[in-house]
């Protein structure tokens, strides 16, 4: 018997929720295969399928799907429509299946399994949570006992995921860890500074979309922090004067971790990284920069970007950024 290979686009939610799907499809004896690194001929792709009105990592995803074609009986397009009981995920997010679906032609089989779980208690959470996963695992195996221990063994890789995330590294360098990689990071230079660097994290862990934005801080000396590397339990205590929190997932997290930094300091500035085109962003970001403002003593930049975007142009205002903040610090 053949066995099944699915394919899962390097993008959107694969940076929090991919090493969880992979170790849950492998435990079935299923074949895992992702899309390589983001490109030119991919944004490219996509820009041709895709609504013109879509944010680019939208298009960026078409480009994905698109490389994966000949290269797995499956593609793995989940329903993601919210995950911690609370905050939506973009209604992109939730139509993506239906998108992708209608819109390229000769794909493998699309799996869209719905991931939801609102306004539930903790146990009902967990229930349907499982649901979900069961549903995911139908397809592949009828043992059910099988799709448990899947499913088991997937939590546990999920928050061996978030330990390495919350020690310090980033999610491509904990991805890496996780499948086998033994040399993932550099310890920062002595006497680095230390940026807070925001924003969705399809934005600021893909490096062809913001133009290699942490890269280029580590090879200025910058030590990054970013939203992962905080525990959930700090995110969700920042209150706000607002009257009531955001809708959306990852703006919500956007913002409570904009909020930490400035609040609890113990970075030398904040960066936030943010898509032309992105509807919730454009609030999030306003917001934060609404808040900048209360904490003129932490130095704030935003970012932002499109599929136009130039190398040099995000070079020279990090390095403006990064010169300004160092003289800063070295005067007092």
């Amino acid at each position: 018997m053949s066995v099944a290979t699915v394919g899962i686009p390097r993008a959107l939610a694969y940076y929090i929720y991919y090493p969880r799907w992979r170790s849950f499809l492998s435990e079935l004896g299923v074949r895992v295969v992702t899309s390589g690194l983001s490109n030119r001929q991919m944004l490219d792709e996509g820009v041709k399928e895709a609504l013109a009105e879509a944010c680019v990592p939208i298009k960026l995803y078409f480009g994905h799907v698109l490389s994966l074609k000949d290269k797995a009986d499956f593609i793995f397009v989940p329903r993601l429509y919210c995950l911690n009981s609370k905050t939506l995920y973009c209604p992109k997010f939730l139509g993506l299946p239906d998108m992708i679906k209608h819109s390229l032609h000769h794909l493998p089989p699309v799996i869209d399994t719905m991931f939801n779980n609102r306004y539930k208690g903790f146990l009902a959470r967990r229930t349907e949570l499982a649901k979900s996963f069961f549903q995911l695992g139908s397809k592949f195996t009828n043992d059910k006992l099988k799709i448990l221990k899947a499913i088991y063994h997937s939590i546990k890789t999920e928050q061996r995921y978030h330990q390495l995330l919350q020690s310090g590294l980033l999610p491509n360098q904990a991805i890496a860890l996780l499948s086998g990689s033994k040399n993932v990071s550099a310890a920062p230079p002595q006497n680095a500074l230390k940026f807070a660097v925001l924003g969705y994290p399809y934005h600021l862990y893909d490096e062809f979309i913001n133009v290699g934005v942490l890269t280029k801080l580590r090879r200025l000396g910058v030590q990054i922090v970013t939203t992962e590397n905080l525990p959930p339990r700090v995110l969700y205590r920042q209150q706000h004067p607002y009257p009531k929190d955001m809708f959306w997932t990852f703006s919500d997290r956007a913002f409570r971790s904009a909020l930490h930094f400035f609040r609890e300091g113990g970075v030398d500035g904040i960066i936030y990284v943010t898509a032309f085109g992105c509807g919730p962003d454009a609030m999030v970001y306003r917001l934060i920069e609404m808040e900048a403002k209360k904490y003129p003593h932490i130095p704030f930049m935003i970012l932002m970007i499109d599929e136009h975007s130039g190398e040099a142009g995000i070079s020279t205002r990090l390095e403006a950024f990064t010169d300004m903040v160092r003289r800063r610090k070295k005067g007092g």
